[in-house]
């Protein structure tokens, strides 16, 4: 077997076997496959594709290149966000349905791009540990039913050395690239029940809304294949989700929503998603769920949760730093919001300190965007838009403004929650 016969196997869209994908992933890890290598066939999955069947052998392959957990308890559930501008939802949602049974044993990422990651995030809380032994993860889900790290362990090393490949090759958006990354990852965490939030416009990964569905029945499919329970929700990325983009700023409208004061559209979304783990994993009606989930967010059991897990993890929610400067910047025209440029947003974001281009680069967490409006609100001229709270790094009025467009007539709110395929 040789890799340029694989190459020049997949140029001709041949399907390659099992045993084909597990010489190449095996090859990559142990360096006998070179980088120059593995980028042309990446080049050539991303342009032509693969089978189904060959997305759930790279699946399997990618899952068994490591460490695969079993945690040991029932109702344990699991949320991946495909990344977005804005998305705190994992920092109301996993203390929320924690409150209420449900064990999140969970293992988020940093950012990279113009979207933050939940890690970047919780280290804006004083304190608050993002790494311990497994001995002391399964202990903190069993006592309090949640505990939240970065990756641990050998989980899945093929993922993470083909990952970082594919981010310097322009193949980060390859559908059955992104379907055996996700949920090798998501399988070999030990979750029986999966909700994944598949964002979906211009400041998410997938931008067209077919590919998107492509992608959900892709990922239900390799559930079912593994006995798991799956839930892909299509959500709208094509304006920021709520209303602060920054890390520590995330983390306080988190806060002021599992207290009752959040954005409605990230309500909304914590609403729906909490509701399907809630209802995949104890085995209830989803309006029952639903229900609960609801009211646990109004009488602050959600908050309380989160209060006894950041403390598990040495945080002080009390103590989170913001930026010392604010620069408001307000409107130059009247009428309707008709679009806010997520991707530019969460560019412009990342230029304050809040973002990184590489994985090495280090960020400032308590600098970020407030917005005072969504797509669909009125503003008047002069009316301020939004307040940029930094340190060093600045962005311009003009650079901020340009992510805006407005109409005199109104504009409906666009839908947040665009499907659900399971």
């Amino acid at each position: 077997m040789d890799i340029l016969d694989i190459i020049d196997k997949k140029e001709k869209v041949e399907i390659l076997s099992k045993e084909e994908l597990n010489y190449v992933v095996k090859g990559y890890l142990d360096g006998t496959i070179k980088d120059y290598q593995m980028s042309a066939l990446l080049t050539e999955i991303d342009l032509l594709g693969l089978t189904d069947e060959e997305t759930i052998n790279l699946t399997d392959i990618m899952l068994h290149s490591g460490e695969v957990l079993d945690l040991g308890f029932e109702n344990i559930a699991d949320k991946h966000s495909t990344g977005g501008v804005g998305d705190k939802t994992t920092i109301v949602l996993a203390p929320l349905v924690a409150s209420l049974g449900v064990k999140v044993a969970k293992m988020s990422g940093r950012g990279l791009g113009h979207t933050g990651g939940t890690i970047d995030k919780l280290e804006s809380i004083e304190g608050f540990k993002t790494s311990m032994s497994l001995d002391e993860f399964k202990k903190q889900v069993e006592d309090i039913n949640i505990a939240l790290v970065g990756q641990m362990g050998n989980l899945v090393p093929a993922d993470k050395k083909i990952y970082a490949l594919r981010d310097v090759t322009g193949t980060v958006d390859s559908i059955p690239l992104i379907a055996s990354s996700i949920m090798s990852k998501k399988l070999a965490s030990g979750a029986q029940n999966i909700v994944i939030d598949l964002k979906v416009g211009s400041g998410a990964l997938v931008d067209n809304l077919e590919e998107a569905r492509k992608l959900a029945d892709l990922m239900v499919k390799i559930g079912k294949k593994y006995n798991r329970k799956v839930a892909c929700v299509l959500t709208n990325m094509d304006e920021p989700l709520g209303l602060s983009i920054g890390n520590s700023l995330e983390v306080l409208e988190a806060i002021d929503t599992l207290n009752g004061k959040g954005p409605k559209d990230l309500e909304k979304l914590v609403i729906k998603l909490g509701a399907l783990m809630v209802s995949m994993t104890l085995n209830i009606d989803e309006k029952e769920a639903e229900n609960k989930v609801i009211e646990n967010l109004y009488n602050h059991k959600g908050y309380e949760k989160m209060l006894n897990w950041v403390k598990a993890q040495g945080g002080d929610i009390k103590n989170i730093k913001i930026a010392k400067n604010t620069k408001v910047i307000k409107s130059k025209e009247e009428g309707y919001i008709k679009s806010i440029n997520a991707l530019e947003i969460g560019k412009l974001s990342r230029k304050l300190g809040a973002g990184r281009l590489t994985k090495d680069d280090e960020i400032d967490l308590t600098v970020g965007i407030v917005l005072n409006h969504k797509v669909g609100d009125y503003v008047s001229k002069d009316e301020p838009l939004a307040a940029i709270i930094y340190n060093e790094k600045e962005i311009t009025e003009e650079e901020f403004l340009s992510c805006y467009s407005f109409s005199k007539e109104k504009i409906e709110k666009p839908k947040l929650i665009i499907d659900i395929i399971r």
